[in-house]
């Protein structure tokens, strides 16, 4: 009787083990787990991440990190780390947490805008997706990827379409790259390819073009007439006379790009550069900046007309004056050279 009693005990005490042990699997696996009070938590994980890189993004997110160990452990995430960006929801337990990050790497939309050099498209992608901008300005301006795109340093940037893209946030620079050359030839179809011909340029000088026209005006309805009168002065064999394409210059002799030029003086028309369209006629070797897509739309469904030339209108701030003859053209600049004046801008 007395043996039955312990055998009695011994099995109701290994009951009760099995119990709390049991209990304590099932509140590491399935019990809450995180401290944050938005409905969600971005969590990015680098490409080669250890274990201790994930439990440092993780630990402010989380309330108890030796449980999170526990379960990371048993579910063989330790040794099998996935980069990307990744989302944990508010209340998650431990099993939603690993299971999120193993194997829910989240695309994330990125955007650029108008860049005037690769160094700079190169830095905003960096900002945004994990590839460095080191490794970005490589890729962009390798002289093999680019013969082979018909290209060269001058012309790189017409591969680039200032948008919103979606991309996984651990793409590498060749990733990026590759993805955008996709997208140039989705964007240049059939019917915008024809539009090129028509205007008799090629894919590269309707970009190089467009660029003119997005540094002119930030009026997306007034680009269609600018790129009007430009395309009037290439047909036509005169200078594109473009006063952007001269800050342009500037900029790249004195190989700085942050200075702030508000007003183009005489001495500047005489830069010596390529791009100066006050000195050579044509357009530049490649874009001076990347243009919008409404500034691509504009030199391809240009505005026709007989205007040869414009000045800023001080009346209709951030639109133009438009005239036929030079002598119309001269009586329009005097009101800006007027406010211009007026406004103290010597530079």
């Amino acid at each position: 009787m007395y043996i039955k009693k312990i055998l009695l005990a011994v099995a109701l005490l290994g009951l009760v083990g099995a119990g709390i042990f049991a209990y304590t699997i099932y509140t590491s696996l399935f019990s809450p787990n995180t401290t944050f009070n938005n409905d969600e938590a971005h969590v990015f994980i680098k490409t080669n991440a250890t274990y201790n890189d994930v439990r440092n993004a993780l630990k402010p997110l989380l309330e108890d990190m030796e449980s999170f160990d526990e379960v990371a452990s048993r579910k063989g995430y330790v040794n099998n780390i996935s980069a990307g960006h990744f989302i944990i929801t508010k209340g998650s337990n431990n099993n939603e947490i690993v299971n999120a990050i193993r194997s829910g790497n989240i695309p994330i939309t990125i955007s650029f805008n108008n860049q005037e050099r690769i160094e700079n498209l190169a830095g905003r992608i960096a900002e945004q997706l994990e590839a460095d901008s080191l490794s970005l300005v490589k890729v962009l301006r390798d002289s093999t990827f680019l013969r082979q795109q018909g290209l060269n340093e001058n012309t790189a940037l017409t591969l680039y379409l200032p948008n919103t893209y979606e991309f996984y946030w651990n793409t590498d620079a060749e990733g990026f790259r590759d993805k955008m050359v996709q997208e140039h030839k989705r964007f240049w179809n059939t019917q915008k390819i024809a539009a090129a011909k028509t205007v008799g340029l090629t894919l590269t000088e309707v970009y190089t073009l467009a660029s003119i026209v997005q540094k002119e005006t930030v009026k997306a309805d007034e680009r269609p007439r600018v790129a009007g009168v430009y395309l009037n002065r290439f047909n036509n064999g005169w200078k594109l006379d473009a006063d952007p394409t001269v800050i342009y210059a500037v900029k790249r002799n004195a190989a700085n790009f942050d200075q702030i030029i508000k007003r183009v003086l005489y001495k500047d028309l005489e830069t010596d550069s390529p791009y100066n369209t006050y000195k050579y006629k044509g357009l530049p070797p490649g874009p001076i900046t990347m243009p919008d897509l409404s500034a691509i739309n504009a030199v391809l469904s240009p505005e026709k007309h007989d205007f040869y030339y414009f000045v800023a209108d001080v009346s209709k701030p951030g639109y133009h004056m438009f005239a036929k003859t030079l002598s119309q053209h001269n009586a329009n600049r005097q009101q800006y050279i007027r406010w211009i004046n007026a406004q103290g801008v010597n530079r």
